[in-house]
């Protein structure tokens, strides 16, 4: 039988506010435990939430950057649940009246087409605290400085079918709430995380299988993986005449595999209703029209123009737009060289593979946009040639100075004298006497592929510091003369 995936996505943003959604409490990452809740965030007795109105306008700026249908009049609601992290006993979010309703973002396929996923909702709501397991003796410590901590959370349409779908997905709501500054995207300190439900379904049949939601995955590569492992978990357990169970399952990154965390609750379990301490929330078209004029340029946009101004393939565009520092730096670099296919090349090679090396963003980078453009000018002036430049890019990124530094420093630049090239061919030639000959004996057509021979003694001879393009002129015109 053939089977059909269908998936559909659940990402908690953390908006990029100061202080928490109802309480004036600091959100900063990195805070000794339990020294940023306050008695707001606990929920103590005689206190009142007040809702920030920055959270507010970053989520009204999500739902216009994907066309969505801005709720004019959105509630908040208490969800009812018992957890050590939750020391209030409900948390508040939204119900049915979202802040942000239907939308739809565009996503790109590994064959290079787009597909549409629609957006069912996005709502807000404050985040819990966090239970710790490790270091108690096999007990759980409970932080609570992220109680409170302000949410957007974006629910999709049931529109992906496959992991790679929903990995592309994430990637393309990542590129958009870092490039609207609503949120820092920061995987690994939990700003930006991911439940995925997944179920299948017999190919052609119109009904949804039973799902099992996997919870807070924070990499796009996890995405992919607990997808894929989850799919044939499900297909294997109904074709071994089993029935899949609604849950909720975690990711084991180690074991690459999902397991059993708890039944799947349904909304009707968590008691939703209106809370009674927080006036619904009336937004003007004046404040929406306002919002919209702030907008940035958005990374279909800036995609599209940089294929057009730069010359650069969808491909390359993609790559470049997939964030907002990785886009400015791109195009930093290429207005500064005139080269933007020079510069897109070492950005997304070079640059790119030392900073996955690293295990740093682009806003780290130890070389700047100005030192790529020195080095990439040194490049196209001919002072050195693409082998060496990557030798002075791993200096430059050693922090051993810019370009022109490491240049004068370790000797390296480009020997472009015909009169001493022509020196070092002539030297080459005269102790390979016997490739001369067999070059000179050779069909026309099989003498391209033989000239490499003698090019790669020829910089091996200078040290790699020869004009390569002279180099092969100069080799071709004394072998063939």
């Amino acid at each position: 039988m053939e089977w059909e995936t269908v998936i559909g996505c659940e990402i908690h943003t953390q908006l990029a506010t100061k202080s928490k959604i109802f309480s004036g409490a600091a959100t900063a990452y990195g805070a000794e435990p339990n020294t940023q809740a306050c008695a707001v965030d606990l929920g103590l007795p005689g206190v009142l939430p007040v809702l920030n109105k920055e959270a507010v306008r970053m989520a009204v700026m999500f739902g216009l950057a994907v066309n969505a249908e801005i709720g004019k009049r959105s509630v908040f609601a208490r969800k009812n649940y018992f957890y050590p992290d939750l020391p209030k006993g409900y948390q508040i979010s939204q119900f049915e009246l979202p802040i942000v309703g239907k939308g739809e973002l565009s996503i790109e396929l590994e064959d290079g087409q787009s597909k549409v996923v629609g957006i069912t909702r996005a709502h807000l709501e404050e985040d819990a605290g966090k239970s710790l397991h490790e270091d108690f003796h096999g007990m759980t410590g409970i932080d609570l400085n992220r109680a409170g901590t302000p949410l957007l959370e974006i629910v999709s349409d049931p529109d992906m079918r496959s992991g790679k779908e929903a990995a592309a997905y994430m990637r393309k709501v990542h590129s958009l709430v870092t490039c609207l500054g609503i949120c820092d995207g920061n995987l690994q300190e939990g700003s930006f995380r991911c439940d995925v439900n997944v179920s299948v379904r017999p190919k052609g049949q119109a009904e949804y299988g039973t799902r099992a939601e996997i919870k807070n995955l924070n990499s796009f590569r996890f995405v992919e993986k607990a997808v894929e492992y989850e799919v044939a978990r499900q297909i294997a357990i109904i074709e071994g005449g089993g029935k899949v169970v609604q849950e909720t399952r975690l990711f084991d990154a180690d074991k690459g595999e999902t397991r059993s965390m708890r039944s799947k609750e349904e909304a009707n379990d968590y008691r939703y209703f209106p809370d009674p301490d927080l006036l619904p929330v009336v937004i003007e078209d004046d404040f929406i029209e306002a919002l919209r004029a702030t907008l940035p340029e958005l990374p279909d946009a800036r995609k599209l123009r940089f294929i057009e101004a730069f010359g650069l393939s969808a491909y390359d565009a993609a790559f470049l737009t997939g964030s907002r520092e990785l886009g400015d730096y791109f195009e930093a670099v290429a207005k500064a060289t005139g080269e933007a296919k020079l510069a897109a090349n070492w950005v997304m090679g070079e640059l790119s593979a030392a900073l996955n090396r690293a295990d740093t963003g682009i806003a780290d980078s130890p070389i700047s946009a100005v030192q790529l453009a020195g080095l990439i000018a040194r490049i196209k002036d001919n002072t050195i040639s693409g082998k060496i430049a990557k030798e002075v890019f791993e200096a430059m990124w050693n922090g051993e100075g810019d370009a022109d530094q490491v240049i004068d420093k370790k000797g390296l630049k480009q020997i472009t004298d015909s009169g001493a090239i022509e020196a070092i061919i002539d030297e080459v030639l005269a102790n390979n006497a016997a490739q001369v000959d067999n070059y000179r004996n050779a069909e026309p057509d099989k003498r391209g592929k033989m000239i490499g021979f003698f090019v790669g003694q020829v910089m091996k001879a200078s040290q790699g510091k020869a004009n390569p393009g002279q180099v092969n002129q100069l080799l071709k015109a004394k072998l063939d003369g």
